[in-house]
């Protein structure tokens, strides 16, 4: 078995145009790290709101793993898929008796296992169980089967995401932030061998506002009033990191930030 490993986490997908972006801009990250595995946030993968089975099927193609957030329920059909399709995950610390789970474990026939684990933040979101204390017991249990834990903590404030940083610190590999579709620059290893960055950013439409289209955008805030919002379909953004794992303690030795634009 090798001693150390990469994987990709994919910021988070939006709608057709971040599905066009990951087919055009995956293949070059692939080739410069060998990744041994992909993890992408799919929880806007689907007309920008919400997944359904046929674009999950889909992403399932180039990606190992789907974590989403809270936008997973926005669709009908991509609610009953999360009981379908295990490698689609949503946020552990829903109440129990959610659809779907908050964790799954990839086996490699080289015999490493790794697993990821969904975290939705409360702060400026829905008021769901705690994602400290639910964090830790699961973290808790998945370190029983491997070390290499991988946590997408999916979160609007800043302050809760770098909280969990460190509460987690040297318990899993990485916790890797979404939501915000902003790539932040604090990536960096904390003390204890966990890697940690605030947002992966997002992979969709360039010429957006946050993956959706700019006139609906300034609408909302010129107006106040509800907009329905599309995906940008103007250029392609991609963003990604890269993180280098000790197989055998799970912890990770490098982070790098990957963003590619066309537009």
């Amino acid at each position: 078995m090798p001693d150390k490993l990469n994987f990709l986490f994919l910021g988070d997908i939006i709608g057709r145009p971040g599905r066009a972006a990951l087919r055009k801009f995956l293949p070059l990250l692939m080739d410069k790290y060998s990744p041994a595995f992909v993890v992408a946030n799919a929880e806007n993968a689907a007309g920008g709101v919400g997944i359904t089975e046929d674009v999950g099927r889909e992403l399932l193609l180039s990606v190992d793993v789907l974590t989403s957030g809270n936008h997973v329920w926005d669709k009908k059909e991509g609610v009953a898929y999360l009981d379908q399709e295990p490698r689609l995950m949503r946020p552990a610390n829903y109440p129990p008796g959610s659809p779907g789970k908050g964790s799954f474990v990839l086996q490699n026939k080289n015999g490493w296992k790794a697993a990821v684990l969904n975290l939705q933040g409360r702060v400026f979101m829905e008021p769901i169980d705690c994602p400290f204390r639910v964090g830790a017991e699961e973290v808790r249990k998945l370190r029983v089967v491997t070390p290499l834990i991988i946590v997408d903590f999916h979160a609007e404030a800043t302050s809760e995401k770098q909280a969990l940083g460190w509460y987690l610190d040297g318990k899993v590999t990485a916790v890797i932030g979404t939501h915000t579709h902003v790539p932040t620059a604090d990536e960096r290893i904390l003390p204890q061998g966990t890697a940690y960055i605030t947002d992966a950013g997002m992979v969709g439409g360039f010429n957006s506002v946050i993956g959706m289209r700019r006139d609906q955008a300034l609408a909302r805030f010129l107006t106040s009033r509800p907009q329905r919002f599309e995906p940008g379909k103007e250029g392609l953004f991609f963003c990604a990191v890269s993180v280098e794992v000790e197989i055998a303690t799970g912890k990770a030795l490098s982070i790098r930030r990957e963003i590619f634009s066309e537009g």
